[in-house]
């Protein structure tokens, strides 16, 4: 199926890739989409990277036709080669690629160190089973890509992954439990430590 800038034919949605079964289920795992418990803007992450791997992130979004925006600080110029932006001087502005794969799923990309591949969601958009699954086969397409895990940690809590695109599977699973009790109690507002 072709892609269509903002359409969800880009990703074939609403069935997963393991025969019209969803990689989640939004009633398992909304906890890990509600921004009180999370953060706004989870981490998202591809570890042990390379500026290989950097530039094929970047071409995937070329070839995919993704909308994206890439900017250094409010100048917005073409999307360079990774190489080249992560080549940057010591205490430059930090450089982001944002990057809209189908509507209501943006990921800001930044370009801190070559190896990890940084980004944010804005769990804020992605309510619902079918957000779910456009932003499940984004992070299949990642990971895919790179041929390594891509990781979600709570926003500001880096190492704690709740979610991810594992090689293994071919698949985006869980890598902890849901909290028994959600929503949690009224008043229990905060980060998510789980």
């Amino acid at each position: 199926m072709g892609f269509v800038k903002g359409s969800r034919a880009a990703f074939g949605v609403g069935a997963g890739e393991h025969g019209d079964v969803p990689d989640l289920l939004w009633d398992d795992v909304k906890c890990f989409f509600d921004p009180d418990l999370m953060g706004s803007l989870p981490d998202v992450r591809v570890p042990d990277a390379s500026v290989e791997d950097w530039q094929t992130v970047l071409d995937l979004v070329e070839a995919r036709g993704w909308k994206c925006r890439y900017s250094e600080g409010e100048t917005v110029l073409p999307v360079p080669r990774a190489k080249a932006v992560l080549s940057r001087p010591r205490g430059a502005e930090c450089p982001n690629l944002r990057v809209r794969p189908t509507a209501g799923v943006l990921a800001i990309f930044r370009f801190r160190d070559h190896d990890e591949i940084d980004f944010d969601v804005d769990l804020r958009e992605l309510q619902g089973q079918e957000r779910l699954d456009a932003f499940c086969e984004f992070l299949r397409e990642i990971g895919r890509s790179v041929g390594k895990p891509v990781l979600m940690d709570p926003e500001g809590d880096h190492g704690h992954a709740v979610l991810g695109f594992e090689v293994e599977a071919d698949r985006v699973v869980l890598l902890i439990q849901p909290p028994l009790r959600y929503p949690p109690p009224a008043g229990a507002r905060g980060r998510c430590r789980l």
